[in-house]
């Protein structure tokens, strides 16, 4: 009768756990989601050397999300193409565009969320990647740290830059995940921008992003 009474606890202790194990499993821990800033009607800014940041931007994305996978990740794309982000609306104005993006990252639930974005200055000699993360966010605060200090080191920046916290970005208020902001680099700066537009490039600032994202969640 006691190992009768022993089997029933344990059989509704694990069913106890189970039922643990599936509300905490809300995050989907091997999914990021990428995020291509601009696109579509938004060139974003303009270089020059007159590239657009959108297309840099995507094309940086779609690298990042290789390399993101071959490392083991699922990766969702709020674009893939020269587009704006559409949601059930079907609008193009900016405001929407935002508040799209920041719907499918609640919606697919990421471990995080990267925006590949371009930076621009007035004074010409500004150069180097910075990664932005909300203010409040611990979580973000880490990650950029990780992605910052690869970028820094896998593109032999001469005047390192340090992350920086910003609670005015829309992305980085509204997304229901952590989420940073990786500025690759300055289209002002002539040297950069030209750097910028290489696929060579691009892809070594794809494969520090995600070695930063990697360093990050290995912890």
């Amino acid at each position: 009768m006691g190992v009768l009474v022993l089997f029933c606890v344990l059989l509704l202790s694990t069913k106890g756990m189970g039922n643990v194990m599936q509300t905490s499993g809300a995050v989907q821990e091997k999914v990021i989601l990428v995020d291509a800033g601009h696109g579509g009607s938004d060139p974003g800014k303009i270089g020059i050397n007159q590239a657009k940041e959108k297309d840099i931007n995507l094309e940086v994305a779609k690298k990042l999300k290789k390399c993101l996978e071959q490392a083991g990740y699922q990766v969702v794309m709020t674009r893939e193409t020269d587009e704006g982000v559409k949601g059930e609306e079907g609008g193009q104005s900016k405001s929407e565009d935002m508040r799209n993006r920041c719907a499918l990252i609640e919606k697919t639930n990421p471990v995080m969320a990267v925006s590949v974005h371009q930076n621009s200055y007035t004074e010409e000699s500004v150069a180097g990647p910075q990664v932005f993360y909300y203010t409040t966010s611990e979580e973000g605060k880490e990650i950029a740290r990780c992605i910052q200090d690869v970028l820094n080191e896998e593109l032999q920046i001469e005047r390192p830059r340090d992350i920086k916290e910003n609670n005015t970005y829309y992305i980085l208020k509204r997304s229901a995940a952590p989420t940073v902001i990786v500025e690759c680099g300055f289209l002002s700066n002539r040297e950069e921008a030209a750097r910028l537009v290489t696929e060579e490039y691009q892809q070594k600032v794809a494969r520090a992003i995600s070695k930063g994202i990697v360093q990050y969640l290995g912890k």
